[in-house]
């Protein structure tokens, strides 16, 4: 009988012995495949159904051309956060981009060089002898129709990795002197906005400088008031026989001026002195509620406009042309842009209150914005010369691309409405013949479940953890009831 005891004793104490050892072997392999999925660097199960923390193809396919070494500094975050999740696939992408989490006590040089405040968040992105400096404001925008939050912070990382690596950055020249919107006067939104683009800006007082500077990629032109003097027509003049481009914005004329020299140059693409006047539309689809003369215009497939799909316009004018056989003759085509509806009507008389159209006033539709190339020469085999063909961008309104506000009560500049800051941009990207900066917006309000990392971790591990926790109490649970028979 003593022996039949020992026997179910060591009987048990095996099985027990063999449990235990197939219970550590359950939790080493846990522990082993953990390690190795972490050692492959797998992008993040992003549960968002914008895939708020992925790269986007379109990110990816940039960051193949990256070849020289650039450093992404955040100041101020943790190693836990979104952002720096999202940051570290751009390393996974091309491993010529570093990202590096520091703080006032890691990098003071480099807090200190930027002026980034101790309290405050900040991204820096160096290289190629340049650097580009960003904040969580420029993470985000919104559509002010939905008033729905968009995710931009792909689209800014990304468009500033560019940047730095950018051999050349174009130039664009705001002139000055001829008109009360400037890139410093009432238009400060739109010089911040170019800081986080591929482009720089400098503003030019041609009676200061005597010709157009030679590294002008683009002249940019808003609304003349007076009338350009001799050394500025013959500068433009002379700028434009020379193949160089122009971005123009123009208010509705309220009265007539007398502007001979500002239509000359306009003459030269075939495009008729502005008229006195303000569009107004009457289709309800057309326009911002209640307000005939804020319009959201049609807008035409082009190079620019290819991410464009709406424009917020207010009190717009009507862009005329010379006829197609005088366009030919100046050897300028013309392609457009912008159109207000057929419902539109144009109206001269700025009195009149009604909302409805009245005899007389011109119908829609009508062009608010163009694209004119005017060829400059052809090519000469002899010489070896390309052709060189000169652009002007038109648009019949300057107030959308401005800081003024709709209402009083607003506090969101015109410019950031719609996609008027993006036509503009994406207007001086096609001008200076630079790839346009890539789109990359994400719609905060459509997340059907947006995970943290945090969250990803304890999903993570109740998808890995609960069942070797089932396995190990269904071998107690079993053990309990063997003992029991």
């Amino acid at each position: 009988m003593k022996n039949i005891i020992e026997k179910i004793k060591k009987s048990v104490l095996i099985k027990r012995t063999t449990t235990i050892i197939f219970m550590l072997v359950i939790v080493a392999l846990f522990i082993v495949l953990t390690l190795w999925v972490n050692s492959l660097n797998l992008e993040p199960i992003d549960f968002t159904s914008e895939k708020l923390h992925t790269l986007t193809q379109k990110s990816k396919e940039q960051l193949k051309n990256v070849q020289k070494e650039v450093n992404m500094y955040f100041v101020g975050y943790s190693e836990g956060d979104s952002l720096i999740d999202l940051a570290k696939q751009y390393k996974a992408a091309n491993d010529k981009i570093n990202v590096e989490v520091i703080n006032a006590t890691t990098r003071p040089d480099l807090v200190e060089k930027y002026a980034i405040e101790g309290n405050s968040n900040g991204i820096i992105v160096e290289g190629n002898g340049k650097s580009k400096i960003l904040s969580e404001n420029d993470f985000y925008t919104y559509d002010p129709k939905t008033f729905e939050q968009i995710d931009i912070k792909e689209e800014k990382l990304t468009n500033s990795i560019l940047y730095v690596v950018a051999e050349k950055i174009p130039t664009v020249y705001f002139l000055e002197g001829y008109s009360e919107f400037s890139i410093s006067q009432n238009m400060n939104y739109l010089s911040m906005y170019l800081a986080n683009e591929i482009t720089q800006y400098k503003t030019l007082n041609i009676l200061t400088t005597g010709s157009i500077p030679e590294d002008c990629d683009t002249l940019i032109i808003t609304s003349p008031e007076k009338d350009f003097d001799d050394v500025a027509t013959n500068s433009i003049t002379n700028y434009i026989n020379n193949g160089g481009n122009i971005l123009w914005f123009n208010l509705a004329v309220t009265e007539n001026k007398d502007l001979p020299n500002v239509n000359k140059i306009l003459g030269m693409y075939g495009i008729k002195a502005f008229e006195v006047g303000v569009i107004n539309e009457t289709d309800r689809s057309k326009m911002m509620s209640g307000a005939q003369s804020i319009i959201i215009p049609n807008v035409n497939y082009s190079t620019i406009t290819k991410n464009i799909p709406s424009a917020l316009l207010v009190n717009a004018s009507k862009i005329n042309f010379v006829t197609d056989e005088e366009l030919e003759s100046l050897k300028v085509t013309k392609n457009i842009l912008l159109e207000a509806s057929e419902g539109a009507f144009f109206r001269t008389n700025l009195g009149i209150t009604s909302n409805s159209k009245q005899e007389g006033e011109e119908e829609g539709p009508f062009v608010v914005g163009a694209e004119m190339q005017k060829k400059i020469s052809e090519v000469n085999t002899e010489t070896g010369e390309s052709e060189k063909i000169s652009k002007l961008v038109i648009y019949g309104e300057n107030v959308f691309i401005s800081d003024l506000t709709l209402t009083q009560t607003s506090s969101y500049p015109i410019i950031s409405y719609s996609y008027n800051k993006d036509l503009v941009i994406d207007s001086m990207s096609y001008l200076v013949e630079r790839q346009q900066d890539i789109v990359i917006r994400k719609d905060t309000n459509t997340v059907k479940y947006e995970a943290t990392v945090e969250q990803d971790n304890i999903i993570q591990g109740i998808i890995f953890g609960v069942p070797v926790v089932i396995i190990f109490v269904g071998i107690l649970v079993w053990q309990h009831r063997r003992r029991k028979k």
